[in-house]
């Protein structure tokens, strides 16, 4: 025969409660933490990693800021890559041609739409990756009134590259008898307006 009372059974009903109540707030409470932590990795699989970009995703550049005889640097895969827009006096300095290694681009250094004489989409508007192809120094830009001394007589402008001499016109193709094998490389890269460029795709896969 039981011994509890009335006061003693409610008592012991009102503990159970407050006890179930106890789990089931620390039960929610743990769903939902799981569920975050599901969350979000799930959400950040939807934008590009670091990673990534590092490896290649595909950079925008508004080169509207870009003046006739200017140099624009933007960062690809880790790398430099320059944004000349080209003068008139410039793109006429390339029609010489015979101290150049590779004048025709026959090497490819270059998506096919940029195997021409002035090694780009639109003639004004150079893209290419400021890496010498000798041992991987980054060249600088002398223009025609560079007082270098190290660059030849009669210099129309270019590139120069102080870690072994190595020299690159406007199109950025190499001169005879220099270091570097070949001329800089052209990454893919494609116009979305007159001042936008897409570097890293060109829409030709």
């Amino acid at each position: 025969m039981s011994t509890h009372t009335l006061p003693s059974l409610a008592a012991d009903a009102a503990e159970h409660d407050a006890e179930r109540r106890i789990w089931l707030r620390l039960a929610t409470t743990l769903g939902g933490v799981a569920t975050v932590g599901v969350a979000v990795p799930f959400v950040a699989n939807f934008a590009p990693s670091e990673r990534a970009k590092a490896q290649g995703a595909p950079v925008e550049v508004d080169i509207s800021d870009v003046a006739p005889g200017s140099l624009k640097t933007v960062e690809w895969r880790g790398k430099p890559v320059w944004i000349l827009r080209r003068t008139p006096d410039m793109l006429a300095a390339l029609e010489q041609t015979a101290d150049l290694a590779d004048p025709a681009s026959e090497r490819e250094q270059q998506p096919p739409y940029a195997t021409n004489n002035v090694r780009s989409v639109k003639p004004e508007v150079l893209v290419v990756v400021g890496i010498c192809t000798h041992l991987g120094c980054s060249p600088t830009n002398q223009p025609a009134s560079s007082d270098n001394p190290s660059l030849p007589a009669g210099w129309k402008g270019g590139f120069f590259c102080p870690c072994h001499g190595s020299t690159f016109d406007y199109a950025g193709r190499v001169f005879r008898n220099k270091p570097a094998p070949s001329n800089l490389e052209v990454p893919p890269y494609q116009f979305l307006a007159d001042n936008r460029l897409l570097i890293g795709e060109d829409g030709q896969a």
